[in-house]
């Protein structure tokens, strides 16, 4: 048993309602993404895992569907009918494709899933291509929706959120390890919250929208997305570094050797623990992944990122808390933070 789960009841009935979701969501998101130029077609299908190279289909397992989940339920809390947030869903599904398409080629990432990237697949070129239309998609498909001009200008912020964060996430890899100049763990935590976090609660706000909720309701299940983001984000810094490669689809310690500054790597290196300074001293040295996994884990870095995942979960609770929601939705949306938490280190 993980240490995330340990420590998390089981989220009945989570399952169901993502495939529920994603069974609304999935032909509409096949036939808006059908519109595109076929060659640019064909490279976001491989992007959603549909497809091979050369059109083929494929068997790549997706994404649990979170985004399309909370835009369903964010509509269905405001009382409309799940149909009604299927417009956002799709729009975010576009904009997080189009994000790690184009992620994966800032950050050199060469497999995603346990496959090869879209520019590894198709070259740098084309895939940036494709991440550009993918983002256009997104903003047609939310343009032409009802009530889509409040929508926009909800997505047109949460899209400055991820290049603020994205561009965060690029600088912290220039900076030291140590030092007054080293990145600490609050830096961290808003570079999550508006890379990750931002599109989550863009999820759930857009879909109470478009199912006409009040803008008090809709800032409420934002606030509530983006502390689900963080809490998702530092979960998987810590699979990156402890999870099974047969669940997360990385290579074991993947991320310590691409010394990316993750949330358990911080919190150990701001410990006043003496495999702090050890750990300090074998990263500047590139050290093996093994020993400094031992030593984050020593430091507390682990224990530090689940309580912060905690800690975020619970401030998504009292976001939810704080508007009237209509009772089923808001029990499936309370479900989905413990269902995460628990994946399997």
């Amino acid at each position: 048993m993980s240490a995330v789960s340990s420590a998390v009841p089981v989220a009945v009935g989570v399952p169901e309602v993502l495939q529920r979701c994603r069974e609304l969501v999935r032909p509409v998101l096949a036939e808006t993404v059908g519109r595109l130029h076929p060659w640019v077609g064909e490279m976001a299908g491989y992007a959603f895992g549909w497809c091979e190279v050369g059109g083929a289909p494929a068997a790549a397992p997706g994404g649990k569907g979170v985004r399309q989940a909370l835009a369903v339920l964010g509509a269905e809390a405001a009382g409309a009918d799940g149909r009604d947030g299927v417009a956002a869903a799709v729009a975010v599904e576009l904009v997080h494709a189009f994000s790690l398409v184009h992620d994966d080629i800032m950050d050199g990432d060469a497999t995603r899933r346990g496959r090869p990237t879209v520019w590894k697949a198709y070259g740098t070129g084309p895939a940036v291509l494709a991440g550009d239309a993918l983002f256009a998609l997104a903003v047609e498909t939310l343009a032409a929706a009802p009530g889509g001009t409040t929508a926009l200008r909800r997505l047109s912020v949460t899209l400055a959120d991820l290049l603020r964060g994205q561009a965060d996430d690029l600088l912290f890899a220039t900076r030291p390890w140590t030092g007054p100049e080293r990145v600490r763990p609050a830096e961290y935590r808003a570079m999550a919250e508006h890379k990750t976090g931002a599109l989550l609660g863009c999820a759930a706000a857009l879909g109470a929208v478009l199912g006409g909720a009040p803008p008090a309701t809709a800032d409420a299940l934002d606030r509530a997305g983006r502390h689900l983001g963080v809490a998702f984000q530092v979960v998987d810094d810590v699979l990156g570094l402890w999870g099974d490669p047969a669940v997360t689809g990385k290579p074991v310690h993947a991320d310590l050797r691409e010394r990316k500054k993750t949330f358990p790597v911080l919190a150990a290196l701001d410990a006043p623990h003496p495999a702090a300074s050890h750990l300090a001293g074998l990263l500047e040295s590139d050290g093996e992944g093994t020993e400094a996994a031992a030593l984050i884990e020593a430091a507390g870095g682990r224990a530090a990122a689940l309580a912060e995942a905690h800690r975020h979960v619970a401030a998504a609770e009292t976001a939810l808390a704080a508007v009237p929601l209509r009772a089923a939705a808001a029990a499936q949306l309370r479900a989905l933070p413990a269902f995460l938490l628990r994946r399997d280190l």
